[in-house]
């Protein structure tokens, strides 16, 4: 049996919580932490130093030797640059530690080796961290030791966002002062803040170590380039929610308290739908300390599998034919009062301040969803969205029954008199009570669906950083808030004005509210009727990131300005070809040195086989059918790996990024599949003994 873990005395035990800073600093000093934290502003030069002395003494304390400006650059996950707090040693040699307020406020990593789009040349080299004093500091444990990490922001010298998190933490910004306007139109003039709270699940799969070391393709991409499907996949849906396996149940408790450690509420954790693919739920928090958090999650998942012999998955589609893993986004607005912008009360048709913020986000969702929809694709993610899995590419809102029916009604008449009511869950057994239903039905393939009190963003994937889809969400809401509080501030009847205002904004958004099923053709026929975009893939997405419309978007809040977007979009481009280039790169290494030799030495034997029956008198006509079934496949595969040869030559040539990314687009990946094909066939036809990498079936059921 082992220890018994009590969650409340290790939670957040490696955080230097607010509650530590109370303790620990002079009250003065606390006071002013306090205020740049809530309402912005810099610490004096007096307070940094106390604080970083403070902060020195806990790291130090809890056996912390070194220090890291942690930051999030465009790669999308964190990076970091260790130093030690030692200092110098004094006359008598003994070792004196020192951080000051100056080095707990800003470092300066190099910038030329990180994406920046064209926005630093590699001679180019100084960038700047600055502490974002809205994350608390944290100590990461691990082989090297402890090691007290600062959450920072990362910009140029130029001043030009090269992270994830300043363009987030300014959206934070604007859409907490437009949704203020609202609000004390409203008649809530105590809220002075609204912070965008998020929630992410993250989806993942486990493989045994030493089986992924078999597959190189598992080690360079991240996903199998090769492999046909197991004898069972998730047919019997009996892996969801299934009892967990031992193994991974060992994992998911130390990974539990590893997170605990770090003040991350994961709460829920289960068996997903894929055979070794699970999922671990947060508490909802703060969107910018969300964004950490699933930064930590990722890279402890990662940490905490090696301890077991197991590799975690992140990409978005590690084996063909199964479900890939997503990143559930749930997101809200709260004031700083405790009131949830998204809780429609008992009688939503009848709170108008609610259908007004939910008008207002139907009108930022339509107008922007080209934007949105740009915010949650990366390279993994184009294997998963529309593969009868996750949300389709095509971006729809959905809002239940109840709220469905509001909105028709508003729509239709100006008013909505009545309300669908959930009702009762009646079992038909007597020993079971009777249970209130909600008023609507989930909808799992929705990529942007009202839960009751947030909405959930379907489609981002599981590898990616949140940060980019909760900046595009917060910067269209804080621009749909803004012209309806322009609007509204100069009404002379403001009733009457805001009842005129949701009506328009539902009647001329409504045809991005779609409550069916998002899996069907018939959705995409009816979407491409109402006009809504159907953007397939990473790279014919990324153009919108320059588009008019979304520089004016971003400018108009200071949350980019149209050199960082562009250098966004080149670098969608540059991470495009480069991820291709590394599986194509993948597979012709194990098409050409490990499949095609194994394939071989089986129609070797076959060959021997048949001319040793055929001696003997005895008819070989099956084992000579199979030979040319082996022979013919085996010639397609050389084919195709020649082909991919070629074109992988020509792609080297190709100088434009944009021009690059579209070739491996449209010319490698449909060469890269004509090479699979016949390779996946011959493994349900080679002699299992022979094959040289380890099969689905090992790889989903060895865990």
């Amino acid at each position: 049996m082992s220890e018994v873990t009590h969650v409340e005395e290790i939670f957040a035990k490696n955080v230097f919580t607010l509650g530590k800073m109370k303790q620990r600093l002079p009250k003065e000093v606390f006071q002013e932490v306090k205020r740049v934290k809530d309402y912005g502003g810099e610490l004096s030069k007096t307070a940094a130093n106390v604080v970083a002395g403070v902060i020195k003494d806990w790291a130090i304390e809890n056996g912390a030797t070194h220090y890291t400006h942690w930051f999030q650059p465009l790669t999308g996950i964190t990076a970091e640059k260790h130093d030690a707090f030692i200092a110098h040693p004094d006359e008598m040699g003994n070792m004196i530690t020192e951080f000051s307020g100056k080095e707990l406020i800003k470092g300066e990593p190099d910038a030329s080796s990180f994406p920046s789009g064209g926005l630093r040349a590699t001679f180019e080299a100084r960038g700047y961290t600055v502490w974002d004093i809205t994350s608390p500091v944290f100590l990461k444990e691990g082989s090297m030791g402890v090691i007290l990490c600062i959450p920072t922001a990362f910009c140029s010298y130029t001043g030009e966002a090269l992270d994830k998190k300043t363009p987030l933490l300014r959206s934070m910004e604007a859409v907490s002062k437009q949704a203020v306007r609202l609000l004390h139109l409203f008649g809530n003039d105590k809220v002075t803040r609204v912070i965008p709270s998020v929630g992410a699940e993250q989806e993942y799969f486990l493989v045994d170590e030493g089986l992924y070391k078999r597959r190189q393709d598992l080690m360079f991409a991240g996903r199998t380039l090769f492999g046909a499907p197991a004898p069972k996949g998730q047919e019997l849906d009996d892996h969801y929610f299934g009892v967990i396996r031992e193994r991974v149940g060992g994992f998911m408790k130390d990974l539990n308290e590893e997170l605990w450690k770090l003040g991350v509420t994961a709460k829920t954790q289960h068996n997903e739908v894929a055979p070794a693919q699970h999922e671990l739920a947060p508490i909802y928090e703060t969107a910018n300390i969300a964004v950490d958090h699933n930064q930590i999650v990722m890279e402890t998942m990662k940490r905490v599998a090696g301890q077991h012999n197991l590799r975690c998955l992140l990409h978005e589609k590690p084996y063909a034919g199964v479900n890939g893993s997503g990143k559930h986004d749930n997101w809200s607005l709260t004031t700083d009062t405790g009131k949830n912008l998204l809780d429609p009360g008992l009688t939503p048709n009848e709170n108008i301040q609610f259908l007004l913020v939910l008008a207002s986000i139907l009108k930022a969702v339509d107008t922007h969803a080209d934007l949105l929809r740009q915010s949650a694709a990366d390279v993994g993610n184009d294997h998963r969205l529309g593969a009868d899995e996750a949300p389709p590419a095509i971006i729809s809102v959905f809002l239940g029954e109840q709220l469905e029916d509001v909105v028709k009604q508003l729509v239709e008449t100006g008013e909505a008199t009545s309300l669908k009511e959930g009702g009762k869950l009646r079992t038909g057994v007597s020993t079971l009570p009777d249970t209130p239903k909600d008023a609507t039905d989930r909808n799992r393939t929705s990529p942007f669906a009202f839960t009751g009190n947030k909405f959930e963003f379907r489609m981002v994937g599981s590898s990616d950083s949140i940060a980019d889809p909760n900046t595009t969400l917060n910067a269209i809401v804080a621009e749909a808030f803004c012209e309806a509080a322009d609007r509204l501030e100069g009404a002379e009847d403001f009733e009457l004005a805001v009842h005129d205002l949701i009506k328009e904004y539902l009647t001329e958004h409504q045809r991005i509210i779609f409550n069916g099923n998002g899996y069907s053709e018939e959705w995409v026929r009816e979407a491409e009727r109402r006009g809504l975009p159907n953007i397939r893939s990473t790279i014919e997405a990324a153009a919108t990131l320059t588009s008019d419309r979304t520089v004016a978007l971003f400018e108009k809040f200071g949350i980019f300005t149209r050199s960082e977007l562009e250098s966004r979009e080149e670098i969608v481009y540059e991470t495009y070809a480069k991820t291709i280039n590394i599986e194509a790169l993948t597979m012709i290494d194990m098409a050409g040195k490990q499949i095609i030799p194994a394939v071989v030495t089986y129609a070797g034997t076959l060959a021997e086989t048949v001319n040793a029956l055929r001696s003997a008198g005895v008819n070989e006509a099956t084992e000579s059918l199979l030979l040319t079934d082996v022979t013919e496949r085996l010639t397609a595969m050389k084919t195709a790996l020649d082909e991919l040869i070629s074109a992988e030559k020509e792609a080297a040539g190709i100088k434009d990024e944009k021009e690059k990314a579209f070739y491996y687009k449209d010319t490698v990946r449909p060469v890269m599949d004509r090479l699979r094909k016949p390779a996946d066939e011959l493994e349900m036809i080679v002699d299992s003994r022979l094959w040289p990498i380890p099969t689905y079936g090992e790889l989903m059921f060895e865990v």
